[in-house]
């Protein structure tokens, strides 16, 4: 299970595995979306898997996610998404019911981003050999000129900007699975970001690189950025927007929330020269209200991320190994 967590196993798994027999890497690198030249036009390419567990949980669905997942994969790239392909597996026995309201769930979400499903695929394993519904989504999308978002594009300086709060969506997964019953609801932050990649890109297409922290958190897609980059991450721990209820049920459960799936926000490495820009446009669209200011890029500890402490210390904060919480996408 940890080799699917998307944290150092799942690196091991496909740089050791995968890598070597499909010939490498995309032009790009291993990113969300692989950004390809067909026919004069650069396109971002993405595709992502959702076996979440329960079904239905606070603030959204597997159909949510399977939309939002891919049109997000590809706003890390600066595309609009514009077609998504959707293959479902279903497992003998899940009622037809749940699949209905899936597939509402799914269709609602692709409108809400824009986005036109055109093409699929259905298949039905026996009972015993699923988990109710599996999800695979495709997609494909135009990036504007001038705009390059890569990992390797981060200098020493650029600013480090989340656009809100972190946790939501694993720790509400978690409650919902386990019936924890928290006594402030939480719920997921699932939602399409395409429209606050934009509103970004409008104030300049020189941001350096974006990436949605899903699996394995915020923590993970730093470490991801730094050790690819060649840079150090320095992160103010009480800067990063953690909700108290997150707090308190990450503190409760032995839960770092540095590390803890999100669906709904994004981390931005931003030349500082239009960081106080960026920052007043992710604050102005509703997805990025709460967007805030929590460290830089160094030239120090290259290929690290550390958080300065509340009290003046400093923590490494390393690479997950595998995932606190399965099942969570």
């Amino acid at each position: 299970m940890g080799h699917g967590g998307g944290g150092a196993m799942s690196a091991e798994l496909v740089e050791q595995v995968f890598l070597p027999a499909l010939a490498g890497p995309a032009p790009g690198g291993l990113t969300d979306s692989a950004t390809v030249e067909l026919g004069g036009a650069r396109l971002a390419f993405s595709t992502d898997s959702f076996v979440v567990r329960p079904l239905f949980f606070p603030g959204g669905s597997i159909g949510d996610l399977a939309v939002n997942g891919t049109v997000n994969d590809l706003a890390m790239s600066g595309a609009r998404a514009a077609y998504l392909s959707c293959g479902v597996i279903l497992e003998e026995g899940v009622e037809i019911a749940t699949v209905g309201r899936v597939a509402e769930a799914l269709g609602a979400a692709a409108r809400t981003a824009g986005v036109r499903v055109v093409t699929g695929d259905t298949k039905v394993v026996e009972a015993g050999h699923g988990d109710g519904v599996y999800i695979n989504t495709s997609g494909i999308g135009l990036v504007p000129p001038g705009v390059d978002l890569r990992p390797e594009r981060v200098v020493p300086g650029d600013v480090v900007i989340v656009s809100g709060a972190i946790g939501l969506h694993g720790v509400a997964i978690l409650s919902e699975r386990e019936n924890l019953g928290f006594e402030a609801e939480i719920e997921s932050d699932c939602a399409a970001l395409g429209g606050l990649v934009e509103s970004m890109l409008a104030v300049t297409p020189d941001l350096h690189v974006l990436r949605d922290p899903t699996r394995g958190g915020l923590a993970a897609s730093l470490n991801e950025i730094a050790a690819a980059s060649g840079t150090g991450v320095v992160v103010q721990e009480r800067a990063v927007p953690v909700p108290a209820p997150v707090a308190g049920a990450c503190a409760i459960l032995g839960l770092d929330p540095m590390y803890v799936a999100n669906e709904g926000k994004l981390v931005a490495f931003v030349p500082r020269e239009h960081a106080d820009a960026v920052l007043a446009a992710m604050r102005a669209h509703p997805l990025g209200a709460e967007a805030a200011v929590i460290g830089e890029a160094v030239a120090g500890h290259p290929g690290m991320v550390v958080a300065r402490t509340g009290l003046g210390g400093t923590r490494v904060v390393d690479m997950p190994l595998g995932e606190q919480l399965p099942r969570i996408c």
